[in-house]
C-alpha cells in the first residue's frame, strides 16, 4: 500500500495538532511536516517533499493565495486543499485558480475530510457539498465572461426548472404553471426558488429577461 505524504501549514497550533494525530492514524496516510506562517514556507514544503498539501485559508502573515500560487509553481506534482472554517465563494475561487486541488470546511466530519484527500490524490476536484450550490452563480459568470458557453450551460438545471423558466417567460402564474405541469402550487414555488439561487436572480421578470436573451 502505498503511504502518502502530508504537509500541514496552519497557525492554530491546537488545531494543527488534531489533524496531523488524526492522518497519522490513517495507514495510507502520514504527516512529514507541520508549518505555521512564518518564513521559508517554499523551502520547507521543499524538503518535506509531500504529496498533498493542506493549507490555512486564514494565515497570519501571508497571503495564502500567494503560498498557493509558488508551491504550485516550483512543486507542481503536490496537490493543494485549502481549509477554512466560513469561507467566502470568492476565497475559494482564489484558492482554485491559483492551483489548489480542493476547499474543505475546518468543521467538517473527520469522514468528510479523509474523504476529501483520498479523492484529490486520485486526482479529483473537490469542494464541500454544501458550498457548491453557492457558487452556481459565480461559475455561470465565469463561464459568460471567459466564452466558455450560455448561462445554462455553465449552471446544472433539471428538465422541469427548464420547462418552468420558459413558461414564467410566458407570463404564467405559479398557479397557471402547476396547472399546466399537473404538479402542487408549492413545487412550483420551490423551483422558482431554486431557479433564481442558481441564475443569481431576484425576480420572475429577470428570469424571464434571461430566457429570451439565452433564446431558450
Amino acid at each position: 500500500m502505498k503511504i502518502f505524504r502530508l504537509l500541514i501549514i496552519e497557525d492554530n497550533r491546537v488545531l494543527r495538532d488534531g489533524i496531523t494525530t488524526i492522518l497519522n492514524e490513517q495507514v495510507d496516510m502520514h504527516v512529514v511536516a507541520t508549518i505555521r506562517s512564518g518564513n521559508n514556507i517554499l523551502l520547507k514544503v521543499s524538503h518535506a517533499k509531500p504529496h498533498v498539501i493542506l493549507i490555512d485559508a486564514g494565515l497570519k502573515y501571508f497571503k495564502e493565495v500567494s503560498v498557493v500560487e509558488s508551491i504550485k509553481k516550483s512543486i507542481p506534482e503536490a496537490k493543494m486543499i485549502g481549509m477554512g472554517l466560513l469561507p467566502l465563494q470568492a476565497d475559494i475561487v482564489e484558492f482554485v485558480e491559483a492551483g489548489a486541488s480542493g476547499f474543505i470546511l475546518k468543521d467538517a466530519i473527520v469522514k468528510e475530510f479523509l474523504s476529501t484527500i483520498r479523492s484529490v490524490v486520485k486526482g479529483e476536484k473537490v469542494l464541500p457539498p454544501s458550498l457548491t450550490g453557492s457558487l452556481f452563480s459565480h461559475v455561470a459568470e465565469l463561464a459568460l465572461k471567459t466564452g466558455k458557453g450560455k448561462m445554462t450551460n455553465a449552471v446544472r438545471m433539471t428538465k422541469r426548472e427548464r420547462e418552468i423558466i420558459v413558461l414564467i417567460a410566458n407570463s404564467l402564474s405559479n398557479k397557471e404553471i402547476a396547472q399546466q405541469l399537473n404538479i402542487a402550487t408549492h413545487t412550483v414555488k420551490s423551483h422558482v426558488h431554486n431557479i433564481m439561487e442558481k441564475l443569481a436572480l431576484h425576480t420572475r421578470l429577470q428570469i424571464a429577461k434571461f430566457t429570451h436573451e439565452e433564446n431558450l
